[in-house]
């Protein structure tokens, strides 16, 4: 461990090219031993290359590691663990069949003869969850483990290898609200034993609550370094946007009109026979937005494909502008937006566009067949140019190049142009599938005013995000979902994290239960 308040990293002068992309511009870095230092930036500020360099995926052009005061070459992962180095990546790498002792033992069996090794594996695993609260069945498959525990098994992973230094990867972006409360437990009960932890997360809120110090890069330069108490969410959203970025979502109260869309009991069954949406009922009022909250793969994605007419429902209906939808009236999505009903759908790279498209290509995808955009024989080319400038000037897509390939934008540039292709039909009824995901925090706040824009307008809006908070800034109404049934709803005015939460995990019937003190 690295004596406490010296460096346990240090960072120098580290320049890193990609062809003409100067990803990280004479970078600077120093963390102390035993502190949770984060660090931010929009997507592209260049902290993914550089937390690569540091673990060994990519090696810097330039610069200098220092490992507790000692230059240290790092020229690969193997190097990186070496030197103590340890990293807990946003999707887990896992083996989903082999059990958490497996897992934590896959790549550090220390010899062909495992039996020996095994008890004091065993052991040595059991200490660590005991000291750094990490509690996990290490006989337990780890495919059958709730999320959290998954990361558990990360975390101990890294441990069970030596890490004194952890880099953690947007690690809450699929955890519940408890589970992130717990998460950052764990992270204090690391600090405490002197470990080091390096936190990469686009949630400011996190950084506030959780770090010591905070550093923010913008454009391949880090062009500050906070200690966290001395600052606010809004100080480090201009540094890394480099203007002023309102971080709540200003709305008037929703004045809800007549319901445009109404699902009875909707029920989809996967090619596996899994019941994906369990009974679903809900109605989605003009002039208002409904929320749909859940952690990932409870149902929402499925909603999103049987409401836009991409899958038809097994049972139960839907009722679009008087068009019943059901198994044996299906409905496909060119005569959903036929109904008026827009999709902005959850993956943008695989259902929202297609990455070699060039711009104006993918701002017309799906309308086509527009008279605005069809002659006798070919399409308008100059006349749907015209109009992608005019969607890239009103949705200030950078840049604004309406023949650049669909796949040279960053991710908030290509969601500006999904939203722009849907938006701007003027549909009655827009579904939106996590909106902001792996978008810049000044896009966010962008695409919040259009949607709160919609609802204005008059257009009734499900929003499907995995961001607890974005739910319950921009929602009139929340529904809950767990397993593919809709657990629970509450209304946008009166919802709170907590009991979000609760909901989300299908603990919210039990904790009213303990409070009112029934066993």
């Amino acid at each position: 461990m690295t004596t406490p308040g010296a460096p346990a990293l240090e960072l120098r002068g580290i320049n890193k090219h990609f062809g003409p992309v100067h990803a990280n511009r004479d970078v600077n870095l120093s963390v102390r031993g035993g502190t949770i230092h984060g660090i931010v930036g929009e997507n592209g500020a260049g902290k993914s290359t550089l937390m690569s360099i540091l673990y060994g995926f990519y090696q810097a052009d330039s610069g200098q590691i220092e490992i507790a005061g000692t230059p240290t070459a790092i020229d690969g992962p193997e190097d990186a663990l070496a030197a103590g180095i340890g990293m807990v990546h946003q999707h887990f790498m896992l083996v989903d069949n082999f059990s958490v002792l497996e897992n934590i033992l896959l790549g550090a069996e220390g010899g062909a003869l495992l039996a020996g090794g095994l008890a004091a594996a065993r052991a040595e695993v059991t200490r660590l969850e005991a000291e750094y609260g990490l509690e996990v069945d290490p006989d337990a498959v780890v495919g059958e483990l709730a999320v959290g525990l998954r990361q558990r098994v990360e975390l101990l992973k890294a441990l069970y290898r030596g890490a004194n230094i952890l880099i953690l990867d947007e690690p809450t972006g699929v955890l519940t609200p408890q589970e992130a409360d717990r998460l950052f437990e764990i992270l204090r009960a690391m600090r405490a034993q002197g470990v080091t932890v390096i936190l990469i997360t686009h949630k400011l809120q996190e950084i506030m609550a959780i770090t010591d110090n905070v550093s923010v890069m913008r454009a391949g330069e880090m062009v500050a370094h906070r200690e966290t108490a001395q600052t606010t969410r809004e100080e480090l959203a201009e540094l890394m946007v480099g203007r002023q970025v309102l971080l709540r979502v200003e709305k008037t109260a929703a004045q809800p009109g007549d319901v445009v869309l109404a699902a009875d009991g909707l029920t989809r069954i996967d090619d596996a026979g899994v019941m994906r949406l369990d009974h679903v009922s809900f109605q989605l009022r003009a002039g208002e937005i409904v929320g749909v909250a859940g952690v990932t793969g409870n149902g929402q994605s499925e909603l999103l494909a049987v409401l836009s007419g991409i899958q038809a429902p097994d049972d139960g209906r839907l009722t679009v502008h008087g068009r019943v939808v059901d198994a044996d009236h299906p409905c496909d999505p060119a005569e959903m937006r036929q109904l008026n009903l827009a999709h902005v759908p959850e993956d943008r790279q695989r259902m929202g566009l297609i990455s070699p498209f060039a711009a104006w290509e993918t701002t017309i995808l799906g309308y086509h067949h527009d008279p605005a955009y069809t002659g006798t024989v070919l399409l308008k080319t100059d006349a749907i140019i015209a109009d992608t400038d005019g969607k890239m000037s009103r949705f200030d897509v950078r840049p604004p190049n309406p023949q650049l390939a669909s796949d040279s934008f960053s991710g908030g540039n290509q969601q500006k142009l999904v939203l722009a292709r849907e938006i701007e039909r003027q549909p009655e009824i827009l579904l939106v599938g996590q909106p902001t995901r792996g978008v810049d925090i000044g896009a966010i706040e962008f695409i919040h005013r259009q949607l709160i824009q919609m609802r204005d307008g008059g257009c009734g809006v499900l929003l499907v995000s995995v961001e607890l908070e974005e739910i319950l800034s921009l929602s009139d109404r929340i529904l809950v979902m767990f397993e593919g049934r809709i657990v629970g709803e509450v209304d946008g005015a009166d919802a709170d994290a907590r009991t979000i939460g609760l909901m989300m995990a299908n603990a919210h019937e039990t904790a009213a239960e303990t409070k009112a003190g029934v066993v």
